[in-house]
């Protein structure tokens, strides 16, 4: 589950090179919304043909408004299982974290927390259990943007060429329930990135010791955070949080694959809730449910402005991405993604928060061995030439 916070917005959606996008862009000046757009089927048709993809389903809105679903390739390997329903369930992976950053942000503005409270302060059993490193120096800020130096209970060793290699678990362990603790314990042996405050640093256990904080102030689980404070007032009626296994994918949906040791395909759509890490990545959802947040987040609808802003201002050294669907489209777009075994999800948004377009991937290959060029969807949606 591998984000990047992201202020500008991009072209060509390059997982392959490891990186999903999280943090949104400050909104711009209001656009208009294009009197036309194109046919959501067949931008799905067209990604399905990228080698890699078993099936994609997606869906386009303009003010809240759908104006096409589709789907294509397959539910299964080797065009097995029939097409995924257009509205299906997917994995939103780190997808996740803006959602519960919100509700980080929200407890913030409600007075049960600061964002330069320590985490030593906040989450004791950190530092009673010698978990995390100089615990008494990292803030909820550093949390949230990524900037503690905890390193990542997730990330495995990177393969001899570079390129980023297999988890740090077993991705075929679909029924041991770890507890978020345990994740967090995993990353203790690993050496800090660096100074609390000194750079950018993804680390997916930032997120997983959030998730514990918010359980802990609110005295309610995370999945009932993200339900009573964002799902249910924004009529995110098909979203939930897993937790531990067996949760999964309800309903029809498509099927990754992620390949074991010997080369062989092995379906990981079991794929453990717990290694979700909970506010990592755990969030299932539609592209309606995803488009739907987005819209409220990035129209400042959820936060206060000053609190939105800590989520949304460049941190000096997280990476810069190049601007995306740029052209016949008037106006840039954004992009806030995920992806983990078997599958990437990515949704583009307009910077005024009035068009989304969310998408999802599952897969027969690595996901960083895939590259999306998903910018050509989006132009041929909201802004077809002819």
């Amino acid at each position: 589950m591998r984000y990047e916070s992201v202020r500008s917005p991009m072209w060509k959606a390059g997982l392959a090179a490891g990186a999903a996008m999280l943090m949104t862009a400050n909104a711009g000046p209001a656009t208009a919304a294009p009197a036309r757009t194109g046919n959501v089927q067949e931008a799905m048709e067209e990604l399905a043909r990228i080698p890699g993809v078993v099936g994609v389903v997606g869906g386009a809105y303009v003010d809240g408004r759908s104006v096409g679903l589709g789907s294509a390739g397959s539910r299964l390997s080797d065009g097995q299982g029939g097409r995924i329903p257009a509205n299906a369930r997917y994995r939103i992976w780190s997808q996740t974290k803006q959602m519960v950053a919100t509700v980080v942000l929200q407890l913030v503005e409600e007075g049960e927390l600061s964002v330069d409270d320590k985490l030593s302060d906040l989450l004791p059993v950190v530092v009673e259990k010698d978990l995390v490193t100089r615990a008494d120096e990292i803030t909820v800020r550093q949390l949230l943007q990524h900037t503690s130096g905890i390193p990542d209970w997730y990330a495995g060793k990177p393969n001899p060429d570079g390129s980023e290699g297999d988890p740090s678990f077993d991705v075929f362990d679909f029924t041991t329930h770890y507890r978020p603790l345990d994740l967090v314990s995993w990353s203790r042996a690993r050496p800090r990135t660096g100074e609390p405050g000194e750079k950018w640093t993804y680390s997916n256990t930032n997120y997983t010791v959030l998730g514990m904080i918010v359980e802990r102030l609110t005295g309610h689980t995370l999945a009932t955070e993200l339900r009573t404070r964002l799902f249910d007032p924004l009529n995110m009626t098909k979203s939930y949080l897993m937790v531990r296994p067996p949760d999964g994918v309800k309903g029809p949906h498509g099927h990754g694959y992620y390949p074991d040791a010997d080369g062989g395909l092995r379906d990981v759509d079991r794929f453990n809730a717990s290694f979700a890490g909970a506010g990592a990545g755990g969030v299932v959802s539609t592209a309606h449910d995803v488009s739907a947040f987005n819209r409220a987040f990035t129209q400042g609808k959820l936060l206060p402005p000053e609190l939105q802003r800590i989520l949304t201002d460049h941190v000096p050294a997280a990476p810069r991405l190049r601007s995306a669907v740029r052209g016949r489209c008037g106006d840039d777009f954004h992009i806030t993604g995920g992806l983990a075994p078997g599958s990437v999800a990515m949704t583009f948004y307009s910077a005024d928060g009035r068009r989304q377009f969310a998408m999802s991937f599952t897969l027969s290959v690595k996901p960083t061995t895939v590259e999306f060029d998903a910018g050509k969807a989006v132009e041929a949606v909201f802004c077809p030439s002819s």
